[in-house]
């Protein structure tokens, strides 16, 4: 409806997780760094969290389509209301492993099978699940099980589990401890500090074909970035709808006053800035420096393989429970 209106060729501000729209921050470097390294390194098992709307499933949709283009074999399951049965069917269908009969025992075998045929081959296989805060304790005890497919020197079957926080405090649960001590690597998505917030829009804007004129005033971007409390998919719901009601007042240029009315019309008020946490206000010095290793999640992996034996692996967003 607007794209004409401000010399655009695409809707900048989608909620989809398009991997085109990845916005790279230290901490999203350091996750998709994290991500790569453990699969390429046969980890096992990692583990990613971040608040909701801060960008888990966009992160995930690039690492997928790197994924895919190096011909790794994928499964990803993104509806986590799935019991066990459902759980191993999809997970098998994803992967492409025909196996009847259906039964539990023949599924496993067919699937160890398979993952060490792919071994021998030099390849491995990725199973991602999305929103892992919902999986059942029986479901989630099933995916422990599935990182005993191992050799006696490499795992089989690389496994990275997404969530909300709630996830991290389910994990803390006795009875799924000995889950939480398969995790070998542990990575997060933040909320964009101010000047993120800014690079964020501009970038999404450059994307959608923006000549370099100004359609968001800076003061406007910085009550964007106070009403969202720097969480991506908000930012995009604001945004959005600020060039719609630009638009409709043939308004080129959208001003302060234009985001606190459609900040209004969704309930979204000042104190949404002290929701921000204080570590995107103040960058941690023990960040790794992954600022040339932009190009794709390989060289961002190839560059903590380097630096593996340099820093502790603590350090950072990543962690080794190993």
């Amino acid at each position: 409806m607007y794209k004409d209106f401000y010399g655009l060729r695409a809707n900048p501000f989608n909620v989809n997780p398009d991997p085109r729209y990845l916005f790279l921050t230290r901490h999203t470097e350091e996750a998709l760094a994290c991500l790569t390294y453990g699969i390429q390194s046969r980890k096992g098992f990692v583990l990613l969290t971040g608040e909701v709307g801060t960008g888990k499933t966009t992160l995930i949709n690039k690492l997928l389509e790197w994924l895919r283009l190096q011909q790794v074999a994928t499964a990803f399951i993104f509806n986590s209301r799935l019991n066990v049965p459902q759980f191993l069917d999809y997970m098998m269908t994803d992967f492409g492993i025909a196996c009847e009969p259906r039964a539990k025992s023949q599924i496993l075998l067919r699937l160890y099978n398979w993952l060490l045929d792919r071994y021998q081959a030099g390849e491995t296989a990725v199973l991602i699940v999305d929103e892992a805060q919902n999986l059942a304790d029986e479901v989630l005890e099933e995916i422990r099980m599935l990182t005993n497919l191992e050799t006696f020197t490499e795992k089989l079957l690389q496994i990275v589990l997404v969530g909300q926080p709630e996830l991290e405090e389910r994990l803390r649960q006795p009875q799924l401890r000995q889950l939480r001590q398969r995790f070998t690597l542990r990575a997060k998505t933040h909320a964009l500090s101010l000047e993120e917030t800014k690079a964020y829009v501009q970038q999404r804007l450059h994307i959608a074909g923006a000549n370099g004129q100004q359609i968001f005033e800076p003061e406007a971007l910085a009550n964007v970035h106070r009403y969202a409390a720097g969480i991506p998919r908000v930012i995009n719901l604001l945004c959005e709808h600020c060039l719609v009601s630009a638009f409709v007042d043939q308004q080129k240029v959208i001003t302060p006053e234009v985001v606190d009315a459609v900040a209004r019309d969704f309930e979204l008020g000042d104190d949404a800035a002290a929701t921000t946490p204080a570590a995107v206000l103040a960058p941690s010095p023990e960040k790794l420096d992954l600022a040339e290793a932009l190009r794709s999640p390989a060289t961002l992996a190839d560059r903590l393989l380097a630096t593996e034996l340099k820093a502790s692996p603590t350090k950072g967003n990543y962690e080794s429970n190993s």
